[in-house]
């Protein structure tokens, strides 16, 4: 079985679903449960359904997601940053959710992107099964070769459940990750001003 859940079922694989949920179903028989029980009979079908959304960034391509969002940059030579932007997303390792917010600042070389499309790209790369290091290369390359801008920086700032509900269970570690590329790489002044930037106290608008 490869490919999304949903790839599956649009490509005419009849028994992707059905696959699905009898694991789910074995799964809970494993675990010592009754999947007949009333609060369990539909678990293995809400499953599918629930990984199937959570992972639909493998069915998204970056260029499609920002499709004719570019624009002539007007001139427009300075930092341009979204903060803030929300992700969820899986480790890959235990298939536990991660959550947090990514910062993304990026200098036009000619071309600007619609502001929607970068929490967009976000969704891209986050509805996957991933390692926050990752994700973060991915963002930031995704924008490099979508803009060429002359330089691009993503911070993630995540919280892990693997981290905190298993394991060394410590519930106030936050993993920050970024990627810079272009002059936020070469320019330690840019770069100074993307994280300062990124990393600022909170204000209320």
């Amino acid at each position: 079985m490869t490919g999304s859940l949903d790839e599956l079922d649009q490509a005419g694989e009849a028994g992707a679903y059905d696959e699905f949920r009898e694991l789910v179903r074995r799964q809970l028989e494993l675990l010592g449960e009754d999947p007949d029980r009333e609060g369990l009979r539909r678990t293995p079908e809400r499953v599918a359904a629930s990984l199937a959304w959570l992972t639909r960034g493998y069915e998204m391509d970056a260029k499609q997601v920002v499709g004719e969002g570019i624009f002539d940059a007007d001139g427009a030579c300075n930092m341009i940053m979204v903060r803030d932007i929300e992700l969820y997303s899986l480790c890959e390792h235990h298939i536990l959710p991660f959550f947090g917010k990514a910062h993304i600042a990026y200098i036009p070389n000619g071309k600007i992107v619609g502001l929607s499309k970068l929490p967009r790209l976000v969704e891209v790369f986050a509805r996957r099964l991933q390692v926050q290091e990752r994700l973060t290369e991915q963002i930031a390359s995704a924008i490099q070769e979508t803009l060429n801008p002359q330089g691009v920086g993503v911070v993630i700032e995540a919280y892990h459940l693997c981290m905190m509900m298993r394991g060394v269970e410590k519930q106030n570690s936050k993993t920050i990750t970024s990627a810079v590329r272009g002059l936020f790489r070469s320019d330690p002044r840019t770069r100074e001003e993307f994280l300062s930037l990124a990393h600022a106290p909170r204000t209320v608008i």
